[in-house]
């Protein structure tokens, strides 16, 4: 284990923070609070942070190509994948643009990202974990709408992101009756998937496999929920390094900054501890870690209608 200097960026402290974005283009870092039902941008260059409230949770967000102001996101939350406008208020125009039919009630979006074509792959879960129900399943949306699950039988679906070649596909369960990692193989052409195999069993290991992020040299980094750490893990499944954070509960992680070389890591306030007293619970927090990041796709892809 090492443990890498780590400083906080944001101003805020989230519930549930997750799906740390980069934005090249405007060098700025988009995020979310799930249960806070909220939504984060820091721009850089200032330092200062934007927050705006979200209709329902969401539970990942994308960018797109979509031109002029206001900035436009794409946020899966639990009804559907919304189509989000950025206002200078602190609420956003939320349009739905594909819904979705869950098995059961109680559910919503989890992990999602980008692919290099322009796709948005997301993931679905029970909200009550404490039902290790196997409901989740994985979704892409593209300009012919939400496909039908590629992937199912999921609890807590996480991990997600693509290798730089864009021939492997990542995903973890991070749900405690699992805690795997696989990788697939992708027909990047047709976002096909095959060959599901293991990639890391992560029992073994301390924490739980949570949000993910791939670098440039083709490493995969994940948060691991529950013990204070972000794995790196060579693109043969071997783990190379443990960096520490100064918290329990790192959510998911994202390369960014100008050189794309930070690595930016969100988490969570643990059960039981009230927001008053997070203290570094719930923050973000900037590591450098000798590695580098690849630019976020954006999805442009959209549904034809």
């Amino acid at each position: 284990m090492t443990t890498q200097p780590s400083r906080i960026v944001t101003s805020s402290r989230d519930s549930v923070g997750e799906c740390p974005v980069w934005s090249v283009k405007e060098q700025a870092l988009y995020w979310v609070d799930i249960e806070g039902r909220l939504l984060h941008r820091l721009n850089w260059a200032t330092q200062t942070q934007q927050t705006w409230r979200t209709p329902e949770r969401v539970g990942c967000i994308a960018l797109t190509d979509s031109p002029g102001e206001p900035q436009v996101l794409i946020a899966a939350m639990e009804t559907g994948v919304f189509l989000v406008k950025l206002r200078d208020a602190t609420d956003v125009d939320a349009t739905l643009i594909a819904a979705v039919k869950h098995p059961l009630p109680n559910m919503r979006f989890n992990d999602g990202r980008c692919d290099a074509e322009g796709r948005f792959w997301v993931s679905t879960m029970c909200m009550d974990m404490s039902l290790a129900a196997p409901v989740g399943a994985v979704y892409c949306l593209d300009e012919y709408g939400l496909s039908e699950p590629h992937i199912t039988g999921l609890v807590t679906p996480n991990g997600m992101g693509f290798s730089p070649d864009g021939r492997s596909y990542y995903l973890s369960d991070s749900h405690p009756t699992v805690q795997k990692i696989w990788v697939f193989d992708r027909d990047a052409s047709t976002g096909v998937l095959s060959r599901q195999r293991l990639f890391v069993d992560m029992l073994p290991l301390p924490g739980r496999p949570d949000g993910a992020a791939v670098a440039v040299a083709g490493c995969y980094w994940i948060c691991a929920n529950d013990a204070g750490l972000v794995h790196q893990f060579s693109p043969q499944g071997a783990l190379l390094t443990s960096v520490s954070v100064p918290v329990s509960k790192p959510a998911m992680c994202a390369f960014g900054g100008p050189n794309l070389d930070i690595l930016f890591v969100t988490s969570i306030l643990p059960a039981g501890v009230q927001p008053e007293q997070a203290g570094l619970n719930g923050a973000v927090f900037a590591l450098e870690v000798g590695a580098r990041g690849q630019p976020e796709p954006v999805f442009s892809r959209f549904p034809l209608c």
